[in-house]
């Protein structure tokens, strides 16, 4: 398919060339009800599922029947812990349970292409052709941010070489630094800007196309 350039620049926001775009992963028609599903379950499988009520059988206490059962006048009453009494069990109350859910990974594949297309479609989408740090530097990463011109949040895709990179830009709360190996759909939507390096983009267009 045809590609579409566009601006690669260096960590000092210097345009040096450009990168064509595989138009099969940045440029498609976003398929917004698979970004939905595929977003709910990755945060769905992020809910830890503790939570959790007690049971009439669970809470203590009530190991005798309150009063008698005729003759009081009163309903009869088995035990002081049923729902029905204060400090009794909780009727259908939440208890630990997963929230995940499966999506096909072909679904997952689409997601992920409609939110590249997406970004790039929006001007948000950003490449750089490395992030050449000597050595891990907080605030060489904030001068290569401004140097971009990126502000807001930030999804930061690098490859396993750019360790200094990832130790750099890992400290700046705005900042979400993410393998390629790793990012997903959420990640790649919930920012301002992405910011891909010239690997990690083509590692994306070889597993997507």
């Amino acid at each position: 398919m045809a590609s579409k350039p566009i601006e690669v620049k260096n960590s000092k926001g210097e345009k040096i060339g450009t990168a064509k775009l595989d138009e099969a992963v940045f440029g498609v028609a976003p398929h917004i009800h698979l970004l939905h599903e595929v977003c709910r379950a990755h945060r769905a499988a992020l809910r830890a599922g503790t939570h959790d009520t007690k049971t009439r059988s669970q809470v203590s206490g009530g190991g005798r029947k309150p009063f008698r059962q005729k003759g009081t006048g009163r309903a009869r009453q088995g035990t002081i812990r049923a729902p029905h009494y204060k400090g009794g069990g909780v009727v259908f109350g939440p208890h630990p349970r997963s929230y995940a859910f499966k999506v096909n990974a072909k679904e997952v594949k689409i997601a992920l292409r409609s939110a590249l297309s997406a970004k790039r479609a929006e001007g948000a989408l950003h490449v750089v052709e490395a992030f050449d740090f000597e050595k891990p530097s907080t605030k060489e990463a904030l001068k290569a941010l401004e140097a971009l011109g990126i502000e807001g949040r930030v999804t930061l895709v690098l490859t396993e070489a750019d360790a200094n990179a990832f130790l750099s830009f890992r400290n700046i709360p705005r900042v979400l630094v993410r393998d390629v190996t790793e990012a997903n759909t959420y990640d790649f939507i919930d920012n301002k800007a992405l910011v891909f390096t010239k690997a990690a983009l083509k590692r994306i267009e070889e597993v997507l196309k």
